[in-house]
């Protein structure tokens, strides 16, 4: 299995480009659209309120709750194929997770604006795990201090992101909009919160 490692300045980046292979990952890609509720939610900008430009859900252990962006995620169980994918993950990383953050791209226009996942719940330095499914994006970071320090990823269908040390702390990221023509993009982010 390939492992690509990115040793970024304040944090670590580990990138699995075939973390499952193309039949198993289409396979999942179509369980996940069939078995995971997906929703549309309103999230806080800058004060004002929005539609989120994706479809998202939340599944976490029992007790475990999750903000951001002026939104109260209540977690649903995980589901059989969420648990056995995190499984795998967590066997692979060395890292726990309690939590998964589900979203759906539906196209090209579907996006997550600059961000790092540095909520207190969090931690100092959060771990994220990152599994992508379905039509390839590009995913962008940079650095919060030093704006010449950026990096792009081809997300990979069946890819595995792995988020480390500093990253969230030093580094933002986004999923920009593509004017391509592109399917449908799901991607699981599992992370700890206490």
């Amino acid at each position: 299995m390939k492992i690509e490692t990115f040793d970024l300045k304040d944090a670590q980046l580990r990138y699995i480009p075939e973390f499952f292979i193309s039949e198993e990952a289409d396979f999942i890609l179509e369980r996940l659209q069939q078995v995971i509720p997906w929703k549309q939610d309103r999230i806080k900008l800058f004060g004002k309120e929005h539609m989120q430009p994706r479809l998202s859900a939340f599944f976490a252990e029992p007790d475990i709750n999750y903000s951001y962006s002026g939104l109260k995620l209540k977690p649903e169980y995980f589901p059989e194929i969420i648990l056995k994918i995190k499984n795998r993950v967590e066997s692979f990383s060395g890292f726990e997770f309690n939590s998964c953050l589900a979203n759906l791209y539906r196209d090209g226009q579907d996006s997550m604006g600059w961000h790092s996942d540095d909520e207190r719940e969090l931690g100092r330095n959060p771990v994220i795990a990152s599994v992508s499914f379905g039509a390839e994006r590009i995913f962008h970071l940079k650095h919060k201090t030093d704006k010449n320090l950026k990096e792009k990823i081809l997300l990979k269908h069946g890819s595995l992101l792995i988020m480390e040390d500093g990253m969230q702390h030093n580094w933002k990221h986004q999923l920009p909009k593509t004017k391509k023509i592109i399917g449908p993009r799901i991607n699981l982010t599992f992370r700890t919160i206490y």
